[in-house]
């Protein structure tokens, strides 16, 4: 973390000076906004989290309810999203709370007493170690809660605004707010009232029955469920050894449970089979009571038994896989000749089984994708055009996200004899573990994702998959850290350049890279930075060398990786790295010794990777994304003033 550059900071760094929107906001909902978040689920908190660093765009995030979430039925969190956390500066804080997932068990029928359950394997939750973040559960709730601490303590100074349940979307064809939003008020004196705002943009978060979606017109399409489960979150005391284990659990009558240990050492959450749902049972499933739950859970584990103290929480809900054919309301026939102007995500758009545990965490991964993007574009940073991606991108996703859940879903609710091989179920779970663990996304080839021309020179970095992090050494401080930490949710692309053989201040194609970034007119952060800011402001420059730290001089390393920052011209020495010599990034990821660039996008998504002297290939591919004209730009080098 960073901070004092812009003076000494007496108190919480993590909470930014207000500004923009952010000083003097208003406390009551305005009639004309920029963005308009509607649900405070994950993807709409994380959405809020993101466009609150953004403080030129007026953004607020509304939901029915009157206050915040306390019982939320998510709890599974996949290490791509710890990632995602440490992005937001809370990974640490959310582990240390957190349950930790490091094995899950296989109970089935006894051979010999097939009326009794054994365990029939043990199998490592990250078998390959594909993350340095573990796989944890925690309840939804809590992750609302820090993603609203990071909304509320951004320079926006981002806050719900509880009690208003969408009712209807209307987009005009022109005008500066085209999008018309009635609202109804939930609690309070104003209770049944309806108002409307007008937004420039509207994110639908919404939840699977989506006022924000039908509005649009979008229809949520697939399989209708046909079994069901009842879940509950309980304390209670038993004799079933593994009930600290996240656990798969077959019973000789078909019956099976997924079992998940909850956070605080006591708490655990089982989903329990209550079979195949007639075509003829008209809702009679959902009446399921939670003492029918405890007993059909108590048949499953027998021999074991389970008796239940406290039920935090319980619900019954029916396996369907549904998907919308578009995640925006740009209508097929349209594409190309306008952009969108409302956005849904989450369970608005792709509804699955909870018990691959992805709806959070693919929602969160939508929200993100879509505010980043919605903030490039309402600051000038980025035409319209850019926010045709979103839905190119997610809804790949989300079809690949049912495929995998109709097919867990399935093994786990088949009875042990119908299944071809008796180990099936947990050779599924270690042969997809980089699926479910959120690493399998890669984005197809777009204006923010270029070609993998070049891609032999940094195999470990895939382009369009996640920015695998790896340990480095930090020159200026001697610390060993993951490079990937530093990558903080601010909205900025990043360009890792990672140098070729010859030490710093030696003739080398880094150093020629470096003075291209720093004064052509045609370099990225010469070009689109803004005059008067600074000038990592929207691109973070960094160098990875690889010498040992103790042969890296900082007073040989080109000022573009030594940036002077903030009022007083103070240069950041946390852009330059050196290799851990235990740990070499560049065998790691599989790094070409003449040096490479990786460009990242601010999602944490690998956009290109480039030869160092691949100058004009950098600049045509940032030509494609950043808006030229929105403002003053840098023309010149900013000088590296020195403070009186």
């Amino acid at each position: 973390m960073q901070f004092h550059h812009h003076g000494y900071v007496s108190g919480d760094p993590r909470i930014l000076p207000a500004a923009g929107v952010g000083v003097d906001r208003p406390a009551e909902l305005p009639d004309e906004v920029d963005v308009l978040i509607v649900g405070t689920g994950p993807a709409g908190m994380i959405a809020a989290a993101q466009l609150a660093q953004f403080p030129e765009v007026d953004t607020r995030i509304v939901d029915r309810r009157p206050g915040r979430l306390e019982v939320g039925q998510a709890d599974g969190i996949q290490a791509r999203t710890v990632e995602t956390f440490q992005a937001f500066g809370f990974a640490q804080h959310i582990i240390a709370e957190a349950y930790r997932i490091t094995e899950m068990n296989f109970w089935k029928p006894d051979p010999q007493r097939p009326t009794h359950i054994v365990r029939t394997a043990r199998t490592p939750d990250d078998p390959t170690g594909i993350s340095e973040f573990p796989h944890l559960i925690v309840n939804q709730a809590r992750v609302l809660d820090y993603f609203g601490d990071v909304a509320a303590n951004a320079p926006a100074r981002l806050t719900p605004d509880y009690g208003y349940e969408c009712v209807g979307v209307e987009v005009a064809e022109e005008g500066e707010h085209p999008v018309t939003v009635r609202l109804r008020c939930t609690a309070g004196e104003r209770e049944g009232q309806v108002r409307t705002v007008r937004a420039k943009y509207v994110v639908g978060c919404d939840g699977a029955r989506s006022a924000v979606r039908e509005s649009i017109g979008r229809k949520l399409v697939g399989d209708k469920a046909n079994h069901a489960w009842g879940v509950m979150d309980v304390l209670a005391v038993t004799d079933f050894p593994d009930i600290r284990t996240k656990c798969a659990i077959q019973s000789h009558t078909g019956g099976s449970i997924l079992l998940i240990p909850r956070e605080g050492g006591f708490l655990f959450r089982m989903y329990v089979d209550l079979g195949v749902v007639p075509p003829d049972d008209q809702g009679a499933v959902r009446r399921t009571t939670i003492d029918q739950i405890v007993a059909k859970a108590n048949a499953i584990l027998y021999p074991y038994t389970l008796e239940v103290k406290d039920v935090a929480w319980h619900s019954v809900y029916e396996v369907g896989h549904r998907l919308t054919d578009k995640f925006d309301d740009v209508p097929h026939e349209q594409v190309g000749t306008r952009t969108p102007r409302v956005f849904i995500t989450g369970d608005a758009c792709h509804t699955h089984s909870a018990k691959a545990g992805q709806g959070m965490n693919v929602s969160m991964q939508d929200g993100w994708n879509i505010s980043w993007k919605l903030g490039h574009v309402l600051t000038g940073r980025s035409p319209e055009s850019l926010l045709d991606t979103y839905s190119a991108e997610r809804q790949v996703v989300a079809q690949n996200l049912i495929d995998f859940d109709r097919e867990w879903s399935s093994l786990m609710a088949a009875k042990p004899e119908e299944l071809e091989d008796p180990t099936i179920l947990e050779d599924f779970y270690v042969k997809t573990a980089e699926f479910p663990a959120g690493f399998m996304t890669q984005y197809e080839p777009s204006m923010i994702v270029a070609d993998d021309s070049h891609q032999e020179l940094a195999g470990g970095f895939p382009i369009g998959k996640r920015f695998k992090s790896a340990p480095v050494v930090r020159v200026g401080d001697t610390n060993p850290l993951h490079l990937g930490h530093h990558h903080r949710a601010d909205g900025r692309w990043r360009i890792y350049v990672f140098a070729d053989r010859p030490a710093p201040g030696e003739p080398s194609a880094t150093a020629d890279l470096a003075a291209w970034l720093a004064t052509s007119p045609e370099s990225p952060v010469v070009a689109y930075t803004p005059d008067g800011a600074d000038i990592d402001a929207w691109f973070d420059v960094k160098v990875v060398y690889q010498q040992p730290h103790p042969e890296v001089d900082l007073g040989a390393v080109p000022e573009i990786f030594l940036p002077r920052v903030g009022p007083f011209a103070l240069i950041d020495y946390e852009k330059v790295y050196a290799t851990d010599p235990e740990h070499d990034i560049f065998e790691l990821r599989e790094i070409d010794r003449g040096g490479a660039v990786v460009v990242v996008r601010p999602d944490h998504y690998v956009s290109h990777v480039l030869p160092l002297d691949a100058h004009q290939e950098l600049a045509a591919f940032f030509a494609q994304s950043m808006r030229a004209g929105a403002g003053e730009r840098r023309t010149a080098p900013k000088p590296q003033a020195t403070p009186a």
